[in-house]
């Protein structure tokens, strides 16, 4: 099954009155197919990583639903985003019938007792009992470990010099966490899947890291995003890596160092005073000594300048 959205004017409007309305539609075929050889809960409850994990298709595809939906100019970009939001989607509806198939096929009585119980469940073959007890023998929109997805894990700035780096490192930590999953199942039918998961990842790095360039040809971004404020920042500490690991190592980096223009400073040293927080106030009981003015703030500080002057 994929997942299109289909764009085109409204029935029976015309000239003025005529617009995009744009729209989900779906087609009941899947992208690839999702067919194993043979059950397996235990490796039903791994896959649950590629659907509702920090890096699964759940988060990618909502990432770039918002991306697109805020995205401010019409045209190669927006479509490039919605394009690859419509397709993860199609890829988690794959993933969630991977983990479908791979839960059914069991003997009818042992699947019924099953989800009667979660101890059962276990003793069948370790599979998550929430795919038992709460979807029924499906997919949860959760982890490996069955923590929900949460939708913290999107970035969606309305910055897309930000977003298509965002973007980039998505995909390459679902592609690291699909190439291990790969090497942990010898099923055909859910290697086949991955498999073209795995070159779907790729493709999806590529595009962003080419859209990135693609976004400073046109004049659009720089390297540094946002490109604002340049002039406004701390000049002296806009060029220079704080030497702070032990042993002279991290600056033998020559693309980061010389090839960049940026300055290795081996002996930094603090630019402030004590952190040392301020009086609390005597509502919320914090432990403080009134006979010891907080140094390092400014309080402190014109006290200790005023005892200087007498």
């Amino acid at each position: 099954m994929r997942w299109l959205p289909a764009i085109g004017s409204a029935p029976g409007t015309t000239g003025a009155d005529e617009r995009d309305h744009r729209v989900f539609r779906h087609t009941k075929l899947l992208q690839f197919e999702a067919k194993p050889e043979k059950p397996d809960p235990v490796y039903a409850h791994k896959l649950q990583e590629l659907i509702g994990g920090a890096f699964g298709e759940m988060t990618v595809t909502m990432q770039y639903l918002f991306q697109g939906w805020n995205c401010r100019i019409e045209g190669k970009y927006k479509d490039l985003i919605m394009d690859t939001a419509t397709e993860e989607i199609g890829h988690v509806e794959m993933l969630a019938t991977m983990v479908a198939r791979l839960l059914e096929g069991a003997p009818a009585t042992a699947t019924a007792e099953a989800v009667k119980d979660p101890v059962m469940a276990a003793v069948l073959g370790g599979m998550d009992p929430q795919q038992a007890i709460v979807a029924g023998g499906g997919a949860l929109p959760a982890d490996s470990n069955g923590y929900p997805w949460n939708g913290k894990y999107i970035v969606a700035s309305g910055n897309l010099l930000a977003d298509f780096r965002a973007n980039a490192a998505a995909e390459a930590q679902g592609r690291l966490q699909t190439a291990r999953l790969y090497n942990m199942t010898d099923d055909p039918g859910v290697k086949a899947m991955l498999k073209f998961n795995l070159a779907r990842d790729t493709v999806h790095q590529r595009q962003w890291l080419a859209a990135i360039e693609e976004l400073k040809a046109d004049g659009l971004e720089d390297d540094v995003a946002p490109n604002a404020l340049l002039d406004e920042e701390d000049q002296t500490h806009n060029h220079t890596i704080w030497h702070l690991s032990d042993g002279p190592d991290g600056a033998k980096g020559t693309s980061w160092t010389t090839g960049a223009g940026i300055e290795y400073l081996m002996d930094p040293q603090p630019l402030g005073g004590p952190g040392t927080a301020p009086k609390p106030d005597p509502a919320l009981y914090g432990t403080y000594a009134p006979l010891q003015d907080a140094k390092g703030t400014a309080k402190g500080k014109a006290k200790e300048v005023k005892n200087k002057l007498t």
